[in-house]
């Protein structure tokens, strides 16, 4: 008989409609509900009668309060149900046991990646084109036409055609590179942004400090950096910050300052010349096998639905646990999503000092929200409601499920690099976007995405492999999808075997094989403001 329902814990008093349901009478366990309402695939529903003020339990915590007496079988909504999380307590620890996965199966796999001097291995080879002040973008827009197009990176643009026979029944041709000059130079990027000046100095901090994780990350062979020269943030704290935080990386780093220089075409000509002296050295790595602890793996979702929680979430928990079995590094991101399980977060750490300053970071972020008139409690958006996840408790108890079940190795701060093997927490806002920046920046070679609704979003030097929680959305839009586990909600799968599903995807990417968001050039790259502007 198909299931219609499911329980994710046996001690939740709600269940997940894994179908649509019409009013009338559904079965649970040899337990009939009756449904007053029609209950939409995707959202929750009472397994027993609550009275007004009573826990919602879901995922085994608390995730919500009801407002009214309800019958089992009602159907929760905004309407009925507020966001409800189990304050926090460094007081409370208790001592945590974690059972370690088999690891048989993968602890002689290897990728193919590049080796950097540090002893850090890229899933990529890319050159970067940074720069400090967004006054200095046209001129990287100017470069990257006669970079991108003459060294065989370009990719023509379909619709470039389309309008051209639309206006006048013709095709215009585009003059380019056909093949890479520079075959071991996986591309060219630009970190377009619009900070440097104007803002705080912290502004200008953090950003500098994100920007060093991008020049020093495994994945980047080297960089050229373009300054105006008067902004804050200053080529000289630039390399001072790169000094601070990665010391034992050698990367060969250009900078060019526009107001030291005679005019704008020699800023551009001195950039591209000496480039292209550098990507021919950069030519010269190779990719080679690796272990798999060399991998350090960002966990990111966005657009979720009611079904992430239940399989796209838990099959990158389950990865993450192989990993860090490993001995590889993976990455926990958007702390506003860890509201209600932070608990669970303190109790996991490994050390007190660690606990701590997870709730320093987690009460100041909180505080700063609310000063602003907002707070976690407001983190669904319009999208996630629709589909179910009404509470914030709720959403995050799901998210929460990417970090698996191991101990959290450290708790890192934005723009703060990964030092440590295992499980990592780093405070990124809820932004999608926002969030796999400051995963790139801080490390992580290989992101794993899930998506419920469809999010088409990617990063300009990690690899971002989408992982759709539903096979409805995996057939709608392939275009963006890399792996499907909806077959774990329709029981054709276990997590497990989805799991090693995902795990040869990720050896495979990076090894060199293109995700659907690096096919479509999404090179998406937003740095957190966190200051004000002056």
């Amino acid at each position: 008989m198909e299931q219609l329902l499911l329980k994710i814990d046996e001690r939740d008093n709600v269940l997940v409609a894994l179908k649509d349901l019409g009013p009338g009478v559904a079965s649970y366990k040899n337990k009939e509900l009756s449904l007053k309402d029609a209950i939409p695939q995707k959202h929750k529903l009472l397994d027993t009668d609550l009275a007004k003020g009573d826990q919602v339990i879901m995922y085994g915590v608390p995730v919500g309060i009801v407002q009214k007496d309800l019958p089992s079988g009602s159907l929760l909504t905004t309407q009925n149900t507020v966001h409800y999380a189990e304050p926090l307590s460094l007081d409370n620890r208790e001592a945590y046991d974690w059972n370690s996965p088999v690891i048989d199966t993968w602890k002689d796999r290897t990728f193919q990646g590049y080796h950097r001097s540090n002893g850090k291995v890229g899933t990529a080879n890319y050159w970067l084109f940074i720069p400090l002040v967004f006054c200095e973008n046209r001129n990287l827009k100017v470069i990257e036409e006669a970079l991108v197009k003459q060294l065989g990176y370009y990719k023509p643009n379909k619709y470039e055609s389309l309008v051209s026979q639309q206006l006048s029944s013709t095709v215009s041709t585009i003059t380019y590179s056909t093949e890479r000059v520079f075959p071991n130079v996986d591309g060219i990027k630009f970190l377009y942004h619009h900070g440097g000046c104007g803002g705080t100095r912290q502004d200008a901090e953090t950003l500098l400090r994100l920007l060093a994780g991008y020049v020093h990350h495994p994945n980047v062979a080297g960089a050229t950096v373009l300054s105006l020269g008067c902004q804050h943030a200053q080529a000289d704290w630039f390399q001072t910050i790169q000094k601070e935080l990665y010391t034992g990386s050698e990367k060969p780093v250009l900078y060019f300052e526009q107001q030291q220089l005679a005019s704008e075409e020699e800023l551009i000509t001195q950039a591209i010349s000496d480039t292209l002296k550098e990507l021919a050295k950069a030519n010269e790595i190779k990719r080679q096998p690796a272990t798999l602890d060399k991998l350090v793996v960002g966990l990111e979702c966005g657009g979720s639905d009611g079904f992430s929680g239940i399989s796209a979430n838990p099959v990158l928990g389950y990865v993450s646990d192989v990993l860090v079995a490993l001995k590889g590094a993976t990455i926990l991101s958007e702390f506003p999503e860890l509201n209600g399980v932070e608990q669970n977060i303190i109790n996991r750490c490994e050390t007190q000092e660690l606990a701590e300053k997870f709730v320093t970071i987690q009460r100041a972020y909180e505080a700063n929200a609310r000063a602003v008139g907002s707070g976690f409690d407001m983190n669904p958006s319009p999208g996630n409601i629709k589909d179910g996840l009404i509470t914030d408790a709720i959403k995050s108890a799901g998210a929460a499920k990417k970090g698996g079940t191991a101990p959290i190795a450290d708790i890192l701060d934005y723009t703060e690099p990964v030092t440590k093997a295992g499980l990592n927490l780093l405070c990124t806002p809820g932004n999608d976007v926002e969030s796999t920046t400051g995963l790139a920046g801080s490390g992580a070679n290989i992101i794993l995405f899930t998506t419920g609704l469809g999010t088409p979003t990617g990063n300009p030097i990690t690899p971002v492999i989408k992982v759709s929680s539903n096979s409805k959305l995996a057939n709608r839009m392939k275009d963006i999808i890399d792996v499907n586990t909806g077959e774990v909600v329709e029981g054709r799968k276990s997590l497990e075997e989805a799991g090693n599903e995902l795990l040869e995807k990720i050896i495979a990417v990076a090894s060199g094989e293109p995700t659907k968001a690096m096919e479509l050039e999404q090179n998406d790259f937003i740095p957190w403001k966190r200051g004000v502007s002056l």
